[in-house]
């Protein structure tokens, strides 16, 4: 039994509590967090102990951590975890700062202790079906990748102050969706970025609506597009162009019922936010970090899948800001 501290009782971090509790083979020993009465809360709900973030990461008995913290607060906390000799799953991003990942990776390469980093839309069963077919040679060769990403509705000003920006906090998950789809990070980035959805993120230095063109060094393309705005609900697809054929990845709707009437056709919404949307996502990203550890076995999303996502986000965040592409740099 993989028994667990959670570092962070936030939203995500309910979420994780639930997947840790409810999985066979984990156990959710102990709940810190810097506002005590979440993590009373939290705690309470699954029968585990609060405790600071450094009593778990002394105590022995807890084989494993899961970082909810704040982001900028991951690369400490990988390192501390590490030092202790506990698997860690981290959520995204490692860090906002490509250089202080890059320091938490060769610290932690020194550790051997195992780390994967929660991009968790890898373990999506409809993303997952595409890459397997795509590896299968099922349209020839993939040559023409579309990621589309559009949140229901902004974030609030006071959040987009301290995130890193779209590219940083949002869009590293499609620029992670990338390197999986097409097995390899590209040669150069343009981005091109406005603050169409809320004037006042523009007034806080950042962009709500986003365009990404990834260039390959075998001449492939993929382009990534982000809006903080869908006033449809949280549309989240793919769109893999071969030599043979196409495969697509559609929206998960709310209900699969279509209303046909003289008047018109008309279906459901997809699901409303990345919580319903990627719901079986975490609870297979799990357990493939339980059953990695338990077996000895490399993680399936490791820290420097996290390093090069954060590259490509500091890059597009260069090319916005120029208007120039961005020689990648892993």
């Amino acid at each position: 039994m993989l028994k667990v501290g959670l570092l962070g009782a936030g939203r995500i971090g309910q979420v994780h509590a639930a997947n840790i509790a409810r999985h066979p083979g984990s156990q959710l020993a102990a709940v810190a967090d810097v506002n005590g009465a979440a993590a009373e809360a939290l705690a309470a709900g699954h029968g585990a102990a609060v405790r600071s973030a450094e009593a778990i990461l002394a105590d022995e008995s807890i084989n494993a951590v899961l970082i909810a913290t704040s982001t900028d607060t991951h690369s400490d906390l990988i390192e501390a975890a590490a030092a202790a000799g506990k698997a860690v799953l981290c959520e995204k991003p490692v860090d906002l700062s490509l250089a202080r990942a890059r320091a938490c990776l060769a610290k932690v390469a020194e550790s051997g202790v195992p780390v994967m980093i929660g991009f968790n839309r890898r373990f999506d069963p409809n993303f997952a079906a595409l890459k397997a077919a795509s590896d299968a040679g099922e349209i020839g060769r993939a040559e023409l990748l579309s990621v589309t990403s559009f949140d229901p509705a902004p974030p609030p000003v006071s959040y987009v102050r301290v995130s890193g920006g779209l590219f940083r906090d949002m869009m590293i998950h499609d620029f992670d969706m990338a390197n999986f789809i097409m097995g390899t990070l590209p040669v150069s980035v343009m981005a091109v970025g406005s603050a169409l959805v809320d004037p006042d993120i523009g007034a806080a230095g950042d962009v709500d609506t986003a365009v990404v063109t990834l260039l390959y060094a075998d001449g492939r393309i993929a382009v990534i597009r982000n809006s903080r705005r869908a006033a449809y609900g949280y549309d989240q697809r793919l769109e893999l162009l071969g030599s043979e054929g196409l495969l697509q990845a559609e929206n998960v709707l709310e209900h699969t019922v279509v209303k046909s009437t003289a008047a018109g056709v008309s279906g459901a919404r997809p699901e409303h936010f990345f919580l319903e949307r990627y719901r079986s996502a975490y609870v297979a990203e799990w357990g493939a970090f339980v059953e990695a550890v338990r077996a000895g076995t490399p993680q399936p999303v490791t820290l420097r899948d996290g390093i090069d996502a954060l590259a490509l986000a500091e890059a597009a965040t260069e090319s916005a800001r120029t208007g120039k592409p961005v020689v990648v740099t892993g």
